[in-house]
């Protein structure tokens, strides 16, 4: 098992542990793991992301903490959450997470998922791939 999985999957108990929300400091989990605070730090802005439902709080500093929120969300709340964080472009690898965040939550089938994955592997603008995605996620509020 990679490093980033062992820290991933420590902070996802962590998170379950505390009801959703988790609030710790980098060097302490590092110590406890036995890596580098630089990989907690890679491991949650990779995979903690907005895009995965988590909002992250963060203070550097002698008394600074990372607070991570698992954010709970019905279903239209999560859809506009992603339409607002797409922004004026959106990159292939960006579209992925959302799609599997979608898919992991149970908003779309894994049929709708392949479907969406298939038109979005064509060569395409960021900016077209960003009103394209904008446009799946009002239909799926409808």
């Amino acid at each position: 098992m990679l490093m980033s999985d062992i820290i991933a999957n420590m902070i996802e108990e962590m998170l379950s542990e505390g009801g959703g929300e988790l609030e710790l400091k980098r060097n302490d989990l590092a110590g406890r793991i036995g890596c580098v605070p630089s990989q907690i730090n890679y491991v949650i802005t990779s995979r903690f992301t907005p895009e995965r439902g988590y909002m992250i709080e963060s203070r550097r500093g002698g008394g600074g903490y990372v607070r991570i929120t698992k954010v709970q969300m019905t279903r239209d709340e999560y859809l506009m959450h992603i339409f607002h964080g797409i922004g004026k472009t959106l990159d292939e690898r960006s579209v992925r997470i959302f799609v599997g965040s979608m898919l992991e939550k149970g908003i779309i089938t894994l049929r709708e998922s392949n479907i969406i994955r298939a038109v979005f592997s064509i060569p395409m603008d960021d900016i077209v791939r960003a009103d394209m995605m904008r446009q799946i996620i009002l239909a799926l509020l409808k």
